[in-house]
């Protein structure tokens, strides 16, 4: 069989690395494995052996009109390069609701069309609209990355697979826990540099408690780090950094990992950093709804608290730091949990939902 996988933009994001873990493994079952991806960036879709590369021209512009005109002219070539290569015997794989192109053309060729979706907050809303339209239209059946999402999802009566995102193996072998701190006081949060993530929030809390130590990770580069920043007060407490392709040091580093995403602005249908922070045997604070939530039980491995009540969010944090009790039992249960999430069981669920003979 073989499976042609589409992503737009190659980053260093989530879903470009979930997508990652899939296509090494499927290369590794014999898959005839081709991958649609826009050119010219590095991210976790690069590089990948046995793998057939078909890059196609796109460029995100920080300009929402400009960036609508460019999405919009690489789906119109997209949909040109994919229909010129699918045969109806392929398996379109379309990665996030984005490469709507590859969608259309699998449709029109009469393939097997599997959507990996990853999110359901898209904006503006007459965009989420469209292309939702296109997945209930064309896909035939679909993966999602938590219960929440699927139960949130209508695509008109069509196959939902939950599969969770995993951590892959190198991340685990290469996750060396630190010796036990004299001190509790470092939190880090990684997250993409938009308002709705929570990094507002996280520096006011870092504003209140400057006693601890704050870091920050964003999906960025300097220069748009400082953009976006030029016209903030940032406390001394508080470490920036840019795009990072090792997060280790950051874990190791850490005491405490917060996710801070607005409930309002962005709902999060997973969160693999929270994963990350449990192979390190961290707890987490996290939003109360969303798939996110799924991965968190409160007072066991963490807290679900809404961002947007800084008081229950300055309290727990410190709480959590300064219980030793507490905190050694937080810990515990992440490295527990963080066990029921292996690549292996991932690989075998994708394959049960890919391979024909297991559709029955």
């Amino acid at each position: 069989m073989r499976i042609v996988a589409f992503h737009l933009l190659n980053d260093f994001s989530g879903s470009p690395k979930v997508l990652r873990q899939l296509l090494s493994a499927w290369v590794k079952e014999g898959l005839d494995i081709h991958l649609f991806t826009a050119g010219g960036k590095n991210g976790f879709l690069s590089g990948l052996d046995g793998i057939s590369y078909h890059p196609f021209w796109y460029r995100w512009k920080a300009n929402p009109y400009a960036r609508l005109v460019t999405y919009s002219i690489s789906q119109l070539i997209l949909f040109i390069l994919a229909y010129r290569m699918l045969k109806k015997e392929d398996l379109v794989y379309v990665n996030t609701v984005l490469p709507f192109g590859a969608a259309l053309a699998g449709k029109l060729r009469g393939c097997r069309i599997v959507y990996h979706l990853h999110e359901t907050t898209v904006n503006p809303p007459v965009l989420k609209r469209f292309l939702f339209g296109v997945v209930r239209r064309t896909t035939t059946e679909a993966i999602c990355v938590s219960r929440y999402m699927a139960q949130n999802l209508d695509l008109g009566g069509k196959r939902l697979h939950i599969l969770y995102n995993v951590l892959d193996n190198h991340f685990v072998e290469n996750a060396v826990l630190k010796e036990k701190p004299v001190t509790r006081d470092k939190i880090l949060m990684i997250c993409s540099m938009k308002w709705y993530k929570g990094v507002f929030e996280f520096i006011e809390l870092a504003k209140v408690l400057n006693f601890y130590r704050f870091r920050l990770v964003l999906n960025a580069s300097e220069k748009e780090i400082a953009s976006f920043f030029k016209d903030h007060t940032l406390p001394e407490n508080l470490e920036i950094f840019p795009v990072q392709t090792n997060v280790h040091p950051h874990f190791q580093w850490a005491d405490l990992v917060l996710n801070l995403s607005r409930p309002d602005g962005w709902v999060e249908t997973f969160g693999l950093t929270v994963l990350e922070a449990m192979a390190y045997h961290l707890p987490v604070i996290v939003p109360p709804v969303g798939g996110i939530a799924e991965l968190v039980e409160n007072g066991k491995n963490g807290y679900k608290i809404d961002c947007r009540n800084p008081v229950s969010l300055s309290r727990t944090t410190v709480e959590i730091l300064q219980d030793n009790t507490l905190y050694e039992s937080l810990q515990d249960h992440a490295a527990l949990k963080v066990k029921n999430f292996t690549e292996e069981n991932f690989v075998k669920q994708s394959l049960e939902i890919l391979m024909p003979v297991s559709r029955g």
